[in-house]
């Protein structure tokens, strides 16, 4: 195992016996990877849904494939339930138990407010960051891929590939800006600690390259590393990176 593998481990190790995990998914650190050998072409124009499982409602109604999700939506799983979706430029796998508030400007999404749950994330390069505000952050995003969760008292980021900018809900003065290209600095954020503690690091958990390249693929572009294992010159998936 070479250091950085070794400085992971320690990290994890730390967070589990320190129980950061509580109440974040720590059953799920290993994710089942989707099938890389029928990543999707981009959503068809006027679809909106990729895929669903179990109770999924939109603005309050049980959705079908056929639900059209707009950027003013609330979309909500509920337990063994997820849902593959786009709005725009912006593509999305929300889990289980998740509540996603969105917000618009025009048809674009200005602004997300996660009240629970875990949501992976593609987002267009635009010309004013969207927000992601989380139970105890507030994150700008442009162009990047990122994996969230949200929790009563903590919240996890991984800036998977771009920039993003993070402040502390807990004290608005503790901000770090985050450019990586792959998974290289993902943290916590607490709901309270000394200032210096409030966003600490994490290790990376929950969510796979394979999940991050289906979701590029159904906006037309690529992740900007290519998946284990997968060629993407022997299968098309739409345009170029926007990264």
């Amino acid at each position: 195992m070479d250091n950085n593998g070794i400085k992971r481990r320690k990290i994890l190790l730390d967070a589990l016996a320190l129980g950061v995990f509580s109440g974040i998914n720590a059953a799920g650190l290993v994710r089942p990877s989707y099938a890389l050998s029928s990543l999707p072409e981009r959503l068809p124009q006027g679809r909106s849904i990729y895929k669903l499982s179990g109770n999924v409602m939109i603005n309050g109604i049980p959705a079908d494939i056929n639900t059209q999700i707009t950027a003013d939506s609330i979309v909500q799983t509920s337990e063994n339930s997820e849902i593959i979706f786009v709005v725009g430029s912006d593509a999305f796998i929300l889990r289980s138990n998740s509540e996603l508030e969105f917000s618009a400007s025009g048809i674009l999404i200005k602004s997300m407010r996660m009240i629970s749950g875990a949501l992976l994330g593609v987002f267009g390069k635009r010309e004013t960051a969207s927000q992601l505000v989380t139970s105890t952050a507030t994150i700008g995003i442009r162009g990047t891929g990122i994996y969230a969760e949200s929790n009563p008292d903590k919240s996890y980021l991984c800036t998977c590939y771009g920039h993003t900018r993070i402040s502390a809900r807990a004290d608005p003065n503790v901000v770090t800006d985050i450019v990586t290209k792959y998974h290289d600095r993902p943290v916590f954020i607490l709901s309270s600690a000394a200032k210096q503690k409030l966003i600490v690091p994490a290790p990376v958990f929950d969510h796979t390259d394979q999940e991050l390249a289906l979701i590029e693929a159904l906006v037309g572009r690529k992740t900007p590393f290519n998946p284990a294992g997968y060629d993407f010159n022997s299968h098309r998936v739409g345009g170029g990176g926007n990264y």
